[in-house]
């Protein structure tokens, strides 16, 4: 078969490509964190044990971390609580709840110095981010 004969052929399989590759978007898919209250929570956990409470950071030296995940009222939440005296009250709670989650973090830390920084560690982590 002589070239000029199996041009038709040949434009009609670039034109096929052209139009399948205009229709992927060309962006890499996204992979979003699960956003159910227990792994959020979870993310949030990890984070903290690893950022404010095995990292020596002196806002959260004086605790220590009391995951409590397992909740049978569906909102699972981290406590800090004195390091010396764990069944005291918490100075601070963070806890979710619903799908999607509802954050709320409450405690005398939320109203001290570090209660913005708190605050944008947990929505971040909450998102899905890993890093201190």
């Amino acid at each position: 078969m002589p070239f000029s004969h199996r041009l038709p052929a040949i434009s009609s399989l670039v034109i096929l490509g052209v139009a399948l590759s205009a229709c992927q978007s060309g962006r890499p898919v996204a992979v979003t964190a699960n956003r159910a209250a227990l792994p959020t929570m979870e993310r949030v956990a990890i984070a903290a044990n690893s950022c404010w409470f095995k990292s020596g950071d002196a806002a959260f030296k004086p605790y220590r971390l009391a995951p409590e995940l397992n909740s049978f009222s569906g909102r699972p939440r981290i406590l800090a609580v004195p390091r010396n005296s764990p069944e005291s009250r918490p100075m601070l709670v963070v806890q979710a709840e619903g799908s999607p989650a509802r954050l709320d973090a409450f405690g005398p830390m939320m109203s001290g110095p570090d209660g913005e920084r708190i605050k944008r560690d947990v929505l971040r982590w909450a998102g899905g981010a890993t890093g201190c």
